[in-house]
């Protein structure tokens, strides 16, 4: 089994994509979001500092997400191999995953998610997460059965503030910058690097990242 990476745009679908492959191979999800929490309420040297960035406001160094990093791929169940998500994000990200020695056998395989920026600006915009117990919902996709309230406690639903338009575009600029160097990165680095259109259903999405892995004979 190789080393599985999935790069996409917020609200992609990444995280959803991984976890049925790391389900359909039988190997690890590795998001850095449950790292980091994990890492956090297991009270580990590096989950306190991330800790300590996080109740700051500040964003989680280099240093700290690939250390953290490093300690989980070291683990005997990531042995076999492991899916990728939300890391890394940066070229010099990408550089440190490199150097780091895993035990599962051959190259990464890159999965590029691709989606339009205009449709991932309804998807993120039409975001609302319940202001009590932060169960998400998506106004087109997935909305709560009263308007504005949550399904669960209903609690008020609100936006983030990172979930407005004009916000959603600038990010995108910053992603497109960041991952056009990353799979130029990747690629100069000889791993296998497939894009995969994003755009659907959940399902007819898997299957063309299932179909994209059997031409490649990616196992």
């Amino acid at each position: 089994m190789s080393k599985i990476i999935l790069l996409g745009p917020p609200g992609a679908g990444k995280g959803t994509q991984a976890a049925l492959l790391a389900r359909r191979f039988g190997v690890p999800h590795v998001s850095t979001g449950d790292m980091l929490r994990n890492a956090v309420r297991e009270g580990t040297e590096l989950g306190c500092q991330a800790k300590t960035a996080m109740e700051a406001g500040l964003l989680v160094s280099d240093d700290i997400v690939v250390g953290i990093v490093r300690e989980t791929l070291a683990r005997a169940d990531y042995a076999r191999g492991f899916v990728l998500d939300g890391f890394p994000r940066t070229v010099a990200q990408a550089e440190r995953l490199q150097g780091l020695q895993t035990s599962a056998p051959g190259p990464f395989v890159v999965l590029d998610v691709k989606v339009p920026d205009e449709e991932i600006i309804v998807r993120l915009s039409s975001r609302r997460v319940c202001s009590a117990c932060t169960r998400t919902y998506n106004l087109i996709s997935s909305p709560p059965k009263r308007e504005g309230v949550c399904d669960d406690c209903g609690a008020s639903l609100t936006q983030r503030p990172d979930d407005k338009p004009e916000t959603i575009a600038l990010r995108l600029v910053v992603f497109h910058k960041q991952n056009d160097s990353l799979l130029e990165y990747y690629r100069s680095q000889g791993a296998l690097c497939c894009e995969v259109d994003g755009t659907g259903e959940v399902d007819a999405v898997a299957q063309r990242i299932s179909h994209l892995l059997e031409l490649e004979q990616v196992r």
